[in-house]
């Protein structure tokens, strides 16, 4: 008799829950290997080149971990040092061999951690560690200025303990040199010299900000001759936005605080032949008393020119000897002549002010000079009259490398003040 379209349909889905059954009964027979197992311990499979136990590895020397399971493979290696810097690496195609394509740090701790697979498909791990040893030749990184509160025009110094010249080792040192701020903001650093660097941002610092400096250069390779130092970080805080214009041909100067005026001062600045430089300059910082003498900058005894003034609050702006400061013999110049020797005179009331509302990194600017421009450094801090642009091609980085600065050391004489 036959069987109804239903019962046939009942009969079909029967012989498939068995056919199911036995699948899976399949899947689940026992495994030599079960894909759920601990991964076995690979130590007697891998072999690498790194010494143990007291051994120092020789940084130099690429690091290698080789497969010694005729029939396994490496399938992954990951080597990091305890600063969580990772080594690169290349692993050939048939497992047979994994090699650092990286530099080791010298003076470094690692962990080599190394995973394999056997002919039958289980895996194998195994966590190796070695020391590399250290260097005689270290390049050292100080950061500048000392940690405190500045204003927002104050760049981030890194003075480097050896001259690095070639551009792929400059890259590779500042690469290293990490400069975070929160509120975030876009800036790098320029090279001003073989052994100085530079940073600011785009822009002004943002008032209230936080910043850290750091360096990642500990044990990294920078030349066949230096390798990295350890070096000490800097935290700086940015205060309120004070910034004091000069305008020398108008003879008077206005400070504003967060972009609102809060008083407009009158001047005097540099005459015919001693012209005060124009361009945009950083507060270095304030001394109460300076002896100003003009012997120091050049100019005889004998001369009608000579002077020997003792000088009260006194803002230093260059490292010749350029301040905004009281010039009491000068309050009938001020707001209509200019009659210094360079230096922003005004009343001694006005200088004690200016001299208690700045701080270090306050922008004080001059324009409307017959002097000559601010030089971006060996001056004082002149970063700021470079554009973005020439600024940015002084980074290894993102420019070429070379630096746009004069490097120049500036002369203990130069370092006398005028007024």
């Amino acid at each position: 008799m036959s069987h109804s379209p239903r019962t046939r349909t009942v009969l079909s889905c029967t012989l498939l829950v068995a056919a199911l059954g036995a699948a899976a009964t399949a899947c689940g027979s026992s495994d030599s290997h079960p894909l759920s197992a601990r991964p076995y311990d690979a130590a007697g499979k891998i072999a690498f080149n790194a010494p143990t136990g007291t051994g120092k590895a020789d940084p130099d020397k690429p690091l290698e971990v080789s497969s010694k399971d005729d029939e396994g493979r490496i399938t992954d290696v990951t080597a990091t040092d305890t600063q969580g810097r990772q080594v690169a690496g290349r692993l050939t195609a048939d497992g047979r061999r994994w090699r650092s394509t990286s530099p080791l740090a010298s003076g470094a701790q690692y962990t080599v951690r190394v995973s394999t697979e056997n002919s039958d498909g289980a895996q194998g791990r195994k966590t190796l560690t070695f020391e590399t040893a250290t260097s005689n030749k270290l390049l050292k990184v100080s950061f500048g200025p000392e940690a405190g509160t500045y204003g927002v025009g104050q760049p981030i110094t890194a003075e480097l303990s050896a001259p690095v010249e070639d551009k792929a080792a400059r890259a590779v040192v500042e690469r290293a040199l990490k400069v975070d701020s929160q509120p975030a903001v876009e800036g790098t650093w320029h090279w001003v010299d073989g052994k100085n660097l530079h940073y600011r941002p785009k822009e002004y610092w943002p008032s209230r900000a936080t910043v850290h400096v750091s360096s990642h250069l500990g044990g990294i390779k920078v030349t066949n001759a230096l390798r990295g130092a350890p070096s000490k970080p800097l935290k700086l805080t940015i205060g309120d936005r004070i910034e004091a214009v000069t305008d020398a041909g108008d003879h008077s100067m206005t400070v504003s605080r967060n972009g609102e005026v809060i008083n407009t001062i009158p001047v005097t600045t540099g005459k015919p032949g001693f012209s005060t430089r124009n361009g945009i300059k950083v507060v270095l910082g304030k001394e109460y008393y300076v002896r100003m003498r003009g012997s120091t900058v050049g100019i005889s005894e004998g001369s009608s020119d000579s002077y020997d003034l003792p000088v009260y609050y006194a803002t230093r702006v260059t490292w010749s000897g350029e301040y905004v400061h009281a010039a009491p013999w000068s309050v009938g110049s001020q707001g209509s002549a200019n009659v210094s020797h360079g230096c922003t005179g005004m009343s001694t009331g006005n200088a004690e002010w200016f001299f208690d509302t700045v701080r270090r990194g306050d922008l004080v600017s001059v324009v409307n000079s017959e002097g000559e421009e601010m030089d971006p450094f060996g001056n004082g801090f002149g970063d700021w009259n470079l554009s973005w642009k020439k600024w940015r091609q002084g980074s290894a980085l993102v420019g070429d490398g070379g630096g746009h600065g004069t490097g120049t050391t500036v002369d203990a004489a130069r370092l006398r003040p005028g007024v």
